[in-house]
């Protein structure tokens, strides 16, 4: 049973954590609501449990093949999160109430995640930590774990952004909030460029 309450410590201490995903979450929590941010939320947490299990199953063993790649997949993080910014950044403000087509969709979590070197080194730390001979067994058992943890700690975001929903009830006040969530996601892909 420790194994198990290890593996959940690790995915909470790496999922709680503030970084882009869980940003995204928050401002789609407040501008769009909960129940539209769990589109977000779900696609997310399935994007890194995927991620997750190939890492366990051997992904890893290719980056170690081709290290490049993991600066690929860098670049391609700081270009989304520029994008998602400047998404963030013109938006007008305005609560959406009845219509959600506009908040950020499965696919975009699941390629926040791909394209989220915080996720890939989540990935190999935990595997490393956890499943450092890839019995797959314990592969499947830590991506049950986080799956969980994971769901919840991002669904937390995205429930704490409803709750700012209720401070942010004019269109000047929105736009204020998503262009600091913008500024927070430059950050975030400047801290990557540098890395």
């Amino acid at each position: 049973m420790s194994l198990i309450v290890s593996m959940a410590a690790f995915a909470l201490a790496a999922s709680i954590t503030p970084g882009p995903v869980n940003i995204v979450a928050l401002s789609a929590g407040a501008q769009f609501g909960f129940r539209a941010s769990q589109r977000h939320v779900a696609g997310a947490t399935l994007g890194f449990v995927l991620l997750l299990v190939l890492m366990g199953l051997g992904l890893h063993e290719v980056l170690k093949l081709w290290p490049f790649m993991t600066r690929v997949v860098q670049l391609a993080g700081v270009v989304f999160l520029l994008f998602m910014a400047w998404k963030l950044a013109i938006d007008n403000g305005q609560l959406n109430t009845s219509d959600s087509a506009r908040a950020p969709s499965m696919l975009h979590g699941a390629l926040m995640q791909w394209l989220n070197p915080k996720a890939w080194l989540a990935c190999i730390a935990g595997m490393g930590a956890f499943v450092a001979d890839g019995e797959a067994r314990l592969v499947w058992q830590f991506a049950a774990v986080y799956l969980v943890i994971c769901y919840l700690s991002v669904g937390c975001w995205a429930y704490a952004g409803t709750f700012l929903r209720g401070y942010l009830t004019n269109a000047q006040g929105m736009r204020l909030f998503n262009r600091v969530m913008a500024g927070l996601l430059v950050v975030s892909a400047a801290y990557l460029i540098m890395a």
